[in-house]
């Protein structure tokens, strides 16, 4: 007889319906086979598939699925578990929480003053200045005025302000090498941009991975924590706000939450409310204390 498991889908960072970065989010009974995860993550299509297992002592363990490869770290997919706890009764404003992930503890939370709102503090890994390659430049057509890398794997490339950002053909078919793996492009925002709660974004970037399944990304919680640090040093302030120019359009404040780390805020739509099939799930307890150990 078929087992059935809470499932929801959160468009993550956008207070409007029908926009933002959707995540479909999973809470298992017990610790399901990556295997499985893998193939219901393709099943949904989104670009990412959060799991949520509670473990016997009590902890919230947290993994991540991209439609091919699981990912060390999603902050979209993360607020989604948040707001996704707290549709299920598991969470309570003024309350927070650790979800432990391959990224190490995460804590979130209801924001205290937003509705339909949650934050997260994610590791933000730094940037390490590169060579500006010629090869993405003439890609672009577009100056690359400064281009890093980062331990997380992603590449960083700031674009100037009058650069058509919002406008660039996706060029993630193109990408080579390292890009392919995950693709910042950014620029400042000099008050003529979106609002966020009210407040004027300070910058806006778009971010591609075909190397993890993902042409374009429309909100990306990981790429904001790496490169907000940067804009918070530029315009000498512990707080900015991050737009994502993505034709599903979407943002979050961004503030310094001490060395090495961002608190990302962000609004969530739940856009369905389900259940699903767990057949074929299997158990693997020592999968998971592997992959996200405590």
């Amino acid at each position: 007889m078929a087992e059935w498991l809470p499932a929801v889908l959160v468009e993550a960072f956008t207070s409007e319906p029908l926009q933002g970065n959707g995540a479909a989010v999973v809470r298992l009974r017990q610790p399901a086979e990556a295997a499985w995860m893998q193939r219901l993550a393709g099943s949904f299509k989104q670009s990412e598939t959060a799991f949520l297992y509670r473990d016997e002592r009590d902890r919230w363990r947290l993994r991540w699925f991209t439609p091919t490869c699981e990912v060390e770290l999603c902050g979209h997919a993360t607020l989604a578990a948040t707001l996704a706890l707290a549709h299920w009764g598991e969470l309570t404003r003024g309350e927070s929480v650790q979800l432990a992930s391959r990224s190490g503890p995460l804590t979130v939370g209801l924001h205290p003053d937003w509705q339909d709102a949650g934050h997260l503090v994610l590791p933000s890994s730094g940037l390490e200045p590169l060579p500006v390659p010629e090869a993405l430049q003439d890609l672009l057509g577009q100056r690359i005025e400064r281009y890093w890398g980062s331990p997380l794997g992603y590449r960083v490339a700031l674009l100037h302000a009058a650069a058509p950002l919002a406008d660039l053909v996706n060029p993630a078919a193109q990408l080579q090498g390292q890009d392919r793996m995950g693709l910042v492009l950014m620029q400042p925002l000099k008050g003529h941009g979106p609002e966020l709660m009210g407040t004027p974004c300070d910058y806006q970037l778009r971010f591609f991975a075909p190397g993890l399944g993902i042409e374009e990304d429309p909100v990306t919680g990981s790429a904001h924590a790496l490169v907000a640090p940067w804009w918070m040093e530029q315009l000498g302030r512990p707080q900015v706000r991050g737009w994502q120019a993505s034709a599903r359009r979407g943002g979050m404040r961004c503030d310094d939450a001490g060395p090495g780390l961002v608190r990302l805020s962000g609004a969530g739509q739940l856009l369905w409310d389900g259940q699903i099939n767990s057949s074929g799930a299997g158990c693997d307890p020592l999968n998971w204390q592997r992959a996200v150990p405590l």
